[in-house]
């Protein structure tokens, strides 16, 4: 099967999982996910499945990339933070759908890697930072979308504190069974209006930067 062929039937996947969202298609579409993982995987590329990447991290499955970007409601003018750059693949595609992104990494090996691959795709609406997501990026503060890829047990407070009023954030909750849901949450004039959409599978959010260079 061709990798046109595999990415034909990635995307009809999607469609029936509940990515309707053209723009999203689109953006998942026009990112080639077989530049973002490991030489051992790319046979897999453009299946439905989340595949390791090191730093013990994972790049996430399809389905679930599509059906967060979906719930961030993104416009082409928009400010975006991310939590947990990864690989860089979905920060490649919130590049293609909002003004600027910002992604924090806490793993400077991976982010190296990533941003050779923005670099190698010409995204440069994205900027990236080794940190510690916890504290997210206040200099850049406030955002219109934040998006975590990695599960806290609740969304750090200062995070929320850096969404602007009417802005989405998308985060992987765990609980203390083992179980993570998929939590939206919306930024009102007052509080947050808080939805829980389905459940997902994430590695956990952990604070802090590791020492290796």
């Amino acid at each position: 099967m061709t990798v046109a062929s595999r990415k034909i039937r990635l995307l009809m996947e999607l469609r029936a999982g509940g990515v309707i969202d053209t723009r999203v298609l689109s953006a998942i579409e026009l990112t080639p996910r077989e530049q973002f993982v490991e030489q051992n995987f790319l046979d897999q590329a453009y299946d439905n499945n989340a595949l390791p990447i090191g730093c013990g991290q994972t790049i996430s499955q399809p389905l679930v990339v599509g059906l967060m970007t979906q719930a961030l409601q993104l416009g082409d003018r928009m400010k975006v933070l991310e939590i947990g750059t990864g690989s860089g693949y979905q920060t490649a595609i919130l590049a293609k759908l909002a003004r600027r992104v910002y992604t924090i990494e806490r793993h400077r090996p991976l982010l190296k890697q990533a941003e050779a691959r923005f670099l190698e795709l010409r995204l440069h609406n994205i900027t990236s930072l080794c940190a510690d997501g916890f504290k997210g990026w206040p200099e850049q503060a406030p955002f219109d979308r934040i998006i975590l890829t990695a599960a806290p047990f609740d969304v750090p407070k200062t995070l929320l504190d850096q969404l602007d009023v009417g802005g989405i954030l998308v985060a992987p909750l765990g609980d203390e069974n083992g179980e993570q849901h998929l939590v939206k949450y919306t930024r009102t004039e007052q509080d947050f209006e808080i939805e829980s959409l389905f459940g997902v599978r994430f590695v956990p959010l952990l604070p802090g930067v590791p020492d290796a260079k």
